[in-house]
């Protein structure tokens, strides 16, 4: 089992920053992808920014150029840098994880934290 926590989150005014940070903890084999979402009520989940297990990182067209994902394997956390902030990118922002054990797939969220920017 892994656990996954979230910290970072918090109210910050336009134009702002804030760094997410995503630790995780338990029984971690083959990481085959570590990344940021976010869910306003109502609606779905979004894909924020992924790094998979080469390295390569993708990021929703909205946050291009205004948020960085990044990873401390020794610490096996994850990292959402914000800068720019604006109001839409309120929401509550969750992590994920997903590995690959024996060809099986599992993925793993984080409790969510919250984001609020105000304009």
């Amino acid at each position: 089992q892994v656990q996954l926590v979230e910290s970072g989150g918090g109210l910050v005014q336009a134009g702002g920053s804030l760094r997410l940070s995503c630790a995780a903890s338990g029984i971690i084999f083959s990481i085959n992808a570590r990344g940021w979402y976010r869910q306003n009520p109502g609606k779905q989940r979004e894909l924020v920014a992924v790094i998979n297990g080469g390295g390569s990182i993708n990021y929703v067209d909205s946050v291009k150029g205004r948020f960085t994902i990044s990873r401390e394997n020794a610490k096996n956390t994850v990292y959402l840098q914000m800068n720019s902030l604006k109001s839409e990118d309120t929401s509550v922002y969750y992590c994920k994880l997903e590995q690959l054990r024996d060809g099986v797939r599992y993925v793993y969220w984080g409790q969510g934290t919250h984001v609020t920017v105000s304009s």
